[in-house]
């Protein structure tokens, strides 16, 4: 009877054996995944009060997505509109000439309903944030997280990738050394944000830290940077574009590695310069390797939280306040539907621009010629 009993159980463990061993990660997956999903998507819409060991949420709807596009949050998310500036206008013009253009020319080639529906929203972000940015800062206007944000990304991503790029030609050459240098170039990946934040906070103390001498030899000793909007955002990209330039220097030197030698040789025989090797044989080789590889620093970048929390706190006001950010004070102030209709206006944010980079940069790469 036990032998019976064994044979039975060994037999369904052999047909459930695929469900049993995903099902811990499938757990792991619903608790730590979907289930906060589903409660922030319920707390965006809702107005959660807290007191006497107790809460209560109320339905709101659009409230507080509305209270952060147009409403008393708006300074804050979007930033200050007031009259926009010549400037301002010819650039939100100029962007907009050129989307209709773009949805123009999709749609008298080959013109599929997804395809436009997708181009579409992607050029609605766009026509968006142009004009959020001539209201802003083409037209002396503060502006909000959401467009300090875009900065980091847009400002932080462009110099990691073209110094991550120059950094993997230079150790991709036969030099002396390289291998310590390529060691050297991939220590910062391995530290903490927090300690980078720290330690970039120390380095830019112009009256106790230790290139205190330097800034007053140079007459920068009385500059307070962490007062001024723009010096402050330079900092923190610096500091980000310290931590994160090894990442896209690794990944960029393996893909210059592998790139075939008897081309590169053939083009020396016949004469083409260092430039003209780069340009016509190892760029087309690595691009679909460096178009992932800054999808993937792009979507990192979005969620920039632990440098600017650290140096600046958000300062000076709000100049260096990230969306990241921005959703964390709003959660430590125990404004938790405010927070979640942050984080999902992040969301719908970086994924419009990391689907449309993919679809248009991408994919276009990783397609045969």
């Amino acid at each position: 009877m036990v032998t019976e009993t064994r044979i039975r159980l060994s037999e369904w463990l052999d047909r459930h054996s695929g469900r049993l061993f995903i099902a811990p990660a499938v757990f792991a997956i619903l608790i730590f995944s979907v289930f906060p999903t589903i409660a922030s998507l319920i707390l965006a819409f809702s107005r959660m009060r807290l007191g006497g060991g107790s809460y209560t949420v109320t339905f709101v709807g659009l409230q507080n997505f509305r209270k952060q596009l147009f409403g008393s949050d708006q300074f804050h998310f979007l930033g200050t509109f007031t009259t926009m500036r010549p400037l301002g206008w010819a650039v939100t013009s100029i962007v907009a000439a050129l989307l209709l253009w773009w949805l123009y020319r999709y749609a008298s080639t080959g013109f599929k309903i997804i395809g436009f529906i997708g181009r579409l929203i992607s050029a609605s972000l766009a026509f968006a944030l142009a004009l959020l940015f001539s209201a802003t800062l083409l037209s002396g206007n503060p502006f909000g997280t959401l467009g300090v944000t875009i900065f980091y990304v847009l400002v932080g991503c462009t110099v990691q990738f073209l110094i991550g790029l120059g950094l993997a030609l230079l150790c991709a050459q036969p030099i002396k050394g390289r291998t310590f240098f390529r060691v050297v170039f991939f220590l910062p990946l391995m530290i903490t944000p927090i300690s980078i934040g720290y330690t970039f906070r120390m380095l830019a103390d112009t009256t106790k830290g230790p290139f205190a001498p330097a800034w007053q030899w140079v007459g920068l000793g009385n500059f307070a940077w962490a007062s001024d909007a723009w010096t402050a955002r330079l900092f923190i990209v610096v500091g980000d574009s310290w931590q994160w330039i090894p990442f896209i220097f690794v990944i960029l030197l393996a893909a210059l590695e592998s790139v075939s030698r008897d081309l590169v040789e053939a083009g020396q025989v016949d004469g083409a310069s260092g430039w003209q090797i780069f340009r016509e044989i190892a760029w087309p080789q690595i691009a679909p390797v460096a178009a992932t590889v800054m999808l993937i620093r792009v979507i990192e970048a979005f969620k920039l939280v632990d440098l600017p929390n650290i140096m600046t706190a958000g300062g000076p006001g709000i100049a260096t306040e990230s969306m990241t950010l921005h959703s964390f004070f709003a959660w430590r102030a125990l404004n938790l539907g405010d927070s979640a209709a942050i984080a999902y206006l992040l969301l719908f944010v970086t994924v419009v621009i990391c689907v449309s980079f993919f679809n248009y940069v991408v994919l276009k790469r990783l397609r045969p010629i």
